[in-house]
C-alpha cells in the first residue's frame, strides 16, 4: 500500500496534522513541523518560553552550480530575552544544525515581538523505587569500575524503572 490507510487502523491526530501542515510550513516558512514542535528540546526550556522559530530564509542561488550557503533562522523573541538569545546564538545554531542533521543554519536574525507561551512538555516524575528494584539496578552495574559511569547508569536505570507502573 502506498500512503493509504487501512480501514480499522487508528491514526494519531498529530500524525494527520503533521502530514497536512508540514508541506505548508516548508513552503511558506522553510520550517518543518518537527523543528517547531521540538523547539523547547533544542534551545532549552528557558529560551523556549520567550522565543519561537519564525522561518528559515535561504539565500537565493543564481545558478544551480552555485555553492550551498546556509540559511538564516529568523527567531521571534520577547524583549529582555533577546539579549540572552543574542549571547547564545552560537549554541542555538549548533543545536539546530544537530537537530536537522546538517549545517542548514549559518546565522540567526532576532525579531522582537510578543511570543505566545508554548506548551512546554515536562518530563513525567518518576515514582520511588522499591528496595528490590534498587538492589537489582545495583547488582546490574556492580561490575562497572568507573565510579561516575556507574552512578550515571544507576540514575538511568532508576529513571527507566521509575516510569513503569
Amino acid at each position: 500500500m502506498t500512503g493509504k490507510r487501512q480501514s480499522g487502523n487508528p491514526v494519531a491526530v498529530s500524525d494527520l496534522a503533521t502530514g497536512i501542515l508540514d508541506p505548508v510550513m516548508r513552503k511558506r516558512a522553510g520550517l518543518s513541523v518537527e523543528l517547531v514542535q521540538c523547539w523547547g528540546e533544542i534551545v532549552g526550556e528557558r529560551l523556549a518560553l520567550s522565543t519561537r522559530p519564525e522561518k528559515l530564509a535561504w539565500p537565493r542561488r543564481r545558478h544551480e552550480d552555485d555553492p550551498f550557503e546556509p540559511a538564516t533562522l529568523v527567531i521571534a523573541c520577547e524583549g529582555a530575552a533577546a539579549l540572552r538569545l543574542q549571547h547564545e546564538t552560537g549554541e542555538v545554531i549548533a543545536r539546530v544544525n544537530a537537530f536537522l542533521g546538517f549545517a542548514a543554519v549559518g546565522r540567526i536574525k532576532i525579531v522582537q515581538k510578543p511570543v505566545a507561551q508554548p506548551q512546554v512538555r515536562r518530563a513525567p516524575t518518576a515514582r520511588p523505587l522499591t528496595g528490590s528494584e534498587s538492589a537489582r539496578i545495583g547488582a546490574l552495574v556492580a561490575g562497572v569500575e568507573d565510579e561516575g559511569l556507574r552512578q550515571s547508569l544507576q540514575k538511568l536505570g532508576a529513571s527507566i524503572l521509575g516510569r513503569r507502573k
